[in-house]
């Protein structure tokens, strides 16, 4: 008999828009057991390739089919120090689920067949956190003499400092917010990855021996320069990509437009949504208008959505998007859940200007209609706007989500540091090693705006490359 995939429980949409608590339900034990069955342990597990920090997919799946649910989260942190949040917000779908063997050849993303490896990840990594397991960790006393700065707490920072100190290596964190997390605190909301989860596999890091220096911004407070002269072998930039894109257009410094940047720190980061308690306020308007098709559109106009709710206003939440939902960068599930709880959607829409009143105020949104021409770079068709289809949109407050830049605080602070036409720091794809000897850099600074788990990837392979070097020094 075939087996039906096991679907994680979700809170209703009717119960969920009213709050920040987490949305999809972890797997009970009987669920995880009926989905890790479904695995056919493939001699060649594809899937493995599709996991950008390599895990060994088919073995934590078969540990847990024995109900041997530590050896499964510790199969897992040989390769990801942070099992409970990849299997929250990793875009399984267009990686390790996608090569599943239960997906079809040649499909943009994973077919509803394919084993739902997050969800078992996170049941996995769940049972770690529950139960208080440590993983063993064998230190190379040889390298405790070697001590590496790393730049950034995000997940390509966090994943880099791991893998060094699981060898012995003395690793400092320094991170420019007050908070640890980068953009798993200030750019994802609560109800997608609760703070307990962050702040438990962060902690995982304290009991490695990572010290974490907050408030400190490398390239302002200290240079490269300074820190190599501090005693560091090395520097891993772990950067992210920071700084807002915006349209362009005319009106766009109108109030209340926002960046999505500042949206979602506002409300993530420093719990506007708590206000006053937390004295961080946000504006929220009657009609919202969220500009972009990605995860961070999606999170902003979830948001919206709950601020609405929240204020008692009727929730009335627009994604302005110009391509077809079918080129949306967005995760499928993102995609679902925000239609779920009322996010209305308009497709093949260019945004040409913002209109205002007499206070400054945004008022309208002018539009032209799109359709879609010949592929871009980006695989995607490219949208092309209609002539004479202009039309106009009521909003009262926009956010920005169109993607996310390279921060140049450091970059124009380090004048040997190479960088392309987009300012992302150039490296050896090998190593990782930037054109400044000694210093490597991965995740978003890197490779443009990605998915955690590539930035991931990128670290580990920085990692290796830091600890190969000590072993040649």
């Amino acid at each position: 008999m075939k087996k039906i995939p096991i679907k994680a429980q979700e809170v209703s949409p009717a119960a969920r828009v009213g709050n920040f608590q987490e949305v999809v339900t972890a797997y009970s034990e009987e669920e995880a057991l009926s989905e890790a069955s479904r695995c056919l342990q493939c001699k060649e597990p594809l899937c493995i390739g599709g996991c950008p920090v390599g895990i060994d997919i088919k073995k934590f799946i078969y540990h847990i089919t024995q109900k041997d649910y530590a050896s499964a989260y510790f199969k897992i942190k040989e390769k990801n120090n942070f099992p409970s949040i990849c299997g929250r917000v990793c875009p399984a779908e267009y990686q390790c689920r996608k090569a599943c063997v239960l997906t079809k050849r040649g499909s943009s993303f994973a077919s509803e067949q394919a084993i739902n490896i997050h969800f078992l990840e996170r049941f996995a990594g769940d049972y770690g956190k529950n139960n208080d397991l440590d993983t063993p960790v064998k230190k190379e006393n040889q390298l405790s003499k070697f001590k590496v700065a790393v730049v950034g707490s995000g997940p390509a920072g966090l994943c880099c400092a791991g893998e060094l100190a699981r060898k012995g290596i003395k690793v400092d964190i320094f991170e420019s917010l007050h908070k640890t997390g980068g953009v798993l605190r200030y750019g994802i909301p609560p109800f997608r990855l609760p703070w307990d989860i962050l702040d438990f596999e962060i902690d995982y890091l304290n009991k490695l021996g990572v010290n974490f220096i907050t408030n400190f911004i490398v390239g302002k407070t200290n240079s490269i320069k300074e820190l190599f002269e501090q005693g560091y072998a090395s520097i891993f930039l772990g950067l992210g990509a920071g700084v807002p894109s915006f349209l362009g257009i005319k009106g766009e410094n109108l109030c209340n437009i926002y960046s999505v940047n500042e949206f979602l720190t506002r409300v993530n980061l420093m719990s506007a949504y708590k206000f006053p308690e937390f004295h961080t306020p946000v504006n929220i308007g009657r009609k919202v208008l969220i500009v972009g098709g990605g995860n961070t559109a999606m999170d902003a106009a979830r948001v919206a959505l709950r601020l609405q709710k929240i204020k008692g206003m009727a929730l009335d939440v627009t994604v302005v998007y110009r391509r077809t939902e079918a080129e949306m960068p967005a995760r499928r599930l993102e995609i679902e859940h925000a239609k779920e709880e009322g996010v209305k959607f308009e497709f093949l829409v260019q945004p040409k200007e913002f209109s205002g009143d007499d206070q400054g105020l945004v008022r309208k949104l002018i539009c032209l209609r799109s359709r879609l021409g010949e592929p871009d770079s980006s695989g995607r068709r490219r949208p092309i706007t209609i002539e004479a289809s202009e039309f106009e949109v009521d909003c009262d407050l926009c956010v920005i989500a169109v993607g996310l830049k390279a921060n140049q605080v450091l970059i124009n602070a380090t004048a040997e540091l190479e960088i392309n036409k987009d300012s992302d720091i150039i490296v050896d794809p090998a190593s990782m090693e930037t054109s400044i000897k000694g210093v490597y850099a991965g995740g978003d600074i890197v490779g443009g705006e990605g998915t955690i788990i590539e930035a991931m990837g990128m670290a580990k392979r920085a990692a290796h490359s830091i600890i190969d070097s000590f072993g040649q020094a």
